[in-house]
């Protein structure tokens, strides 16, 4: 859910204009699950502009605060979301821990790195959302740990029907900068796709996992 369409506008185009989206149906990308997707996108490279590497630090932090009320602790996903979520934790003056995929098979075997304190509130970023399995997984285990969790906070979304289920059935709250919809939308308003790929687009997004399948 987006709280700010003027917001996402704006995101939307900054990542099309850092190249931190590429989009190309006529060479489409293959995603880890093995999908075919004629999107792919990388907000990593958000930390190598510091403009605009600022301007959303301040909007998310912004953001975290009027949706949720500030938290005591800000907890980025692994790795995607570690530079994001330690941004964001800076511009608050909050402590920051970092969540694994599945703890470590050695050493400490942590899959919460950080401190945190049980009944912590914390908030959870995220690079973007796809499915939301992974960012769920997360909270799954900041909550095995004691914390309050308020809701999450993205970058991006690519808006799957699975991804709203699986919030939904999780009772969490999910807000992000943008969207995959407005994202195409402004990809077409600055000549960045055609009609043609516009549509190529939209029916990708319906069932992604079926698309060239």
């Amino acid at each position: 859910m987006i709280k700010d369409k003027d917001i996402a506008k704006k995101i939307a185009e900054l990542l099309l204009q850092i190249k931190a989206v590429k989009i190309q149906p006529s060479n489409p990308f293959t995603w880890a699950s093995g999908w075919k997707s004629p999107i792919y996108c990388d907000n990593r490279i958000i930390l190598s502009f510091p403009i605009i590497r600022n301007h959303i630090r301040q909007t998310f932090a912004k953001q975290v605060v009027d949706e949720f009320g500030k938290p005591d602790v800000i907890a980025g996903v692994a790795t995607g979301a570690i530079g994001i979520g330690i941004l964001v934790a800076e511009e608050l003056g909050l402590p920051f821990v970092y969540v694994r995929p599945e703890p470590k098979s050695h050493g400490k075997q942590n899959q919460i790195e950080g401190f945190l304190e049980k009944g912590s509130n914390v908030v959870v970023i995220e690079d973007l959302i796809s499915t939301g399995k992974s960012s769920l997984n997360a909270v799954t285990a900041l909550k095995e740990a004691g914390a309050n969790v308020k809701g999450m906070a993205a970058i991006f979304s690519y808006e799957f029907e699975e991804a709203a289920m699986n919030f939904a059935t999780n009772n969490l709250k999910l807000i992000t900068l943008s969207n995959y919809s407005t994202l195409i939308e402004q990809a077409l308003n600055s000549n960045y796709i055609t009609d043609k790929e516009l549509e190529t687009l939209k029916d990708w997004c319906q069932k992604p996992s079926e698309w060239l399948n």
